[in-house]
């Protein structure tokens, strides 16, 4: 069977570090973020990548810094998980994508879809604008929508 590369947004790693949703709304984010984890982990055929970007979007969004040491170790410690570097051809389709897209998007989620671009990986995001854009260039979907 194919191995699957799904690249997490960082808004799916801080749905689950930060136990994000309303359980009264149905599943909580932060449930749906973990269960798609834990498929990975437990697949024989999928893994789960992040880049620097990620790393630097989650540092800037926890503020508890014992917090961020735990989660930063949990990402470079689980076998499934792979770090990825971005290339100077990631940057320039990147800022190729942003001024295309008249800054509507951010920069970094322009590089999230240029590395997705590069290596044929699978954008799992929540954000409904960068899954519509994403989608005319790569993969993309929300995590309870893929099927491991």
């Amino acid at each position: 069977m194919e191995q699957k590369s799904f690249y997490l947004d960082t808004c799916i790693w801080l749905n689950l570090f930060k136990k994000e949703g309303n359980p009264e709304k149905g599943i909580p984010y932060w449930k749906l973020a973990k269960d798609f984890i834990e498929k990975v982990i437990f697949s024989e055929n999928s893994e789960i990548i992040y880049s620097g970007v990620v790393i630097k979007e989650i540092k800037f969004k926890l503020d508890d810094e014992e917090k961020l040491k735990e989660k930063l170790s949990f990402l470079e410690k689980e076998n499934r998980f792979r770090f990825v570097k971005l290339t100077e051809e990631d940057y320039y389709f990147a800022r190729k994508l942003e001024s295309n897209l008249r800054y509507q998007l951010s920069f970094y989620d322009c590089l999230h879809i240029a590395l997705c671009k590069r290596l044929n990986f699978i954008l799992v995001t929540r954000d409904k604008y960068l899954i519509k854009i994403a989608r005319k260039h790569i993969t993309a979907e929300r995590p309870e929508d893929l099927f491991i």
